[in-house]
């Protein structure tokens, strides 16, 4: 059976850890002291590290002799965890595990020493999916945990937890990764995987992670399976769908230019391909707050995650319209987007403001 990359890549050491070396640094320093907290929050974007750097750290601060602040891997401790039957460490998805009962349980299994290590950890990923009850009983637990026991909370959504329980973690921040760090991770698995691809497909691919490396390799596994072991920039291409961007592009384009008539075509094209119209006014929005970027920012290159072909096809565009009209169209296009997953005919909200746009007059108070 196929494994996914991101599985089978997955960081087993800190120095495999790409994009959050701040984290690194401080989660080794503290391997390394002996000085480990009893509670931690990792929280970022999905698909940023922080499940793996949960993962390897609940090792390290068990192995006989870490390497550099990771775990050696070769010890009997080590040998012990990886075994998937290992209850020292116990990965805990409060999405399907969010009640108050489930907490209750694992207070009443905290009390147990570990079996091989000398800390037993939770990790307990999504934990801003717990409910109110859930988090007070979890509190008491972390305001007086056993001296065995070490938590590892992971979320997506810090916003959502009580102070109560930030106020007890020692919190950890996952950045976004950037463009070349995860070409750079592209890099080293299609090398070791021997599959060959080229730098514009590289770039692409990585673009379409948007900072997630787990994003990123989903992609190139897509892609993989769509061309083989020789990626080329057309495969790439075709299953990013490129050609839906170029489309928005074109049909703002048409607005720009004030073609009522190019206007309709245009959605009507998209319409035909199959394009889901409900997201097409937030691409839509994208498009021209991209294009105000372009016409403010000296270093837009390197704000805009796009591929070389369409930052130029974009800079073109952004020639041809004024930074306050696309100010206003942004106005309008924003303003529909909860609309459109109601409306009864999404095709003719867009129509409509797509030629709202098209009939604007700078000079005139629309």
């Amino acid at each position: 059976m196929h494994q996914a990359l991101y599985r089978e890549f997955r960081p087993k050491k800190f120095d495999e850890v790409v994009g959050q070396d701040h984290i690194v640094s401080a989660l080794k320093n503290q391997v390394k002291s002996g000085n480990i907290g009893h509670a931690y929050l990792f929280t970022g974007t999905r698909g940023t590290g922080k499940t793996s750097c949960a993962k390897i750290f609940s090792k390290a601060i068990n192995c006989l002799s870490p390497a550099d602040g990771s775990p050696c891997g070769k010890c009997e401790v080590c040998k012990a965890l990886d075994d998937v039957s290992n209850i020292d460490i116990l990965e805990i998805d409060a999405a399907s595990n969010n009640g108050v009962d489930e907490v209750r349980s694992l207070r009443e299994k905290i009390k147990y020493p570990p079996i091989h290590g000398k800390y037993k950890v939770y990790i307990i990923d999504e934990v801003h999916m717990l409910t109110d009850s859930a988090f007070n009983a979890l509190l008491k637990t972390l305001e007086e945990p056993p001296a065995h026991a070490v938590f590892i909370l992971a979320t997506t959504e810090v916003y959502k937890l009580p102070a109560t329980i930030l106020s007890r973690c020692m919190r950890f921040d996952f950045k976004l990764v950037s463009k070349d760090d995860l070409m750079s991770i592209l890099k080293r698995i299609f090398d070791l995987s021997k599959i060959i691809c080229d730098e514009k497909s590289l770039e692409a691919i990585a673009l379409a992670g948007e900072g997630s490396v787990r994003d990123a390799l989903s992609v190139a596994d897509c892609v993989v399976a769509f061309s083989g072991q020789k990626i080329t920039y057309e495969a790439t291409m075709e299953i990013l769908g490129a050609n839906d961007r170029e489309s928005v592009i074109n049909l703002c384009n048409k607005i720009f230019e004030k073609d009522l008539g190019g206007v309709l075509d245009s959605i009507n094209n998209i319409s035909l391909a199959g394009k889901n119209l409900v997201s097409l006014g937030k691409e839509i929005t994208v498009n021209i707050k991209d294009l105000l970027v372009i016409k403010n920012c000296d270093n837009s290159k390197k704000i805009l995650n796009v591929t070389q072909d369409i930052y130029e096809k974009l800079v073109e565009s952004a020639k041809t319209v004024e930074t306050g009209s696309l100010i206003e169209f942004m106005k309008k296009f924003s303003n529909i987007e909860s609309e459109l997953k109601y409306a009864l005919s999404p095709r003719t909200l867009i129509e409509l403001t797509a030629l709202e746009c098209a009939s604007f007059d700078p000079l005139k108070k629309n």
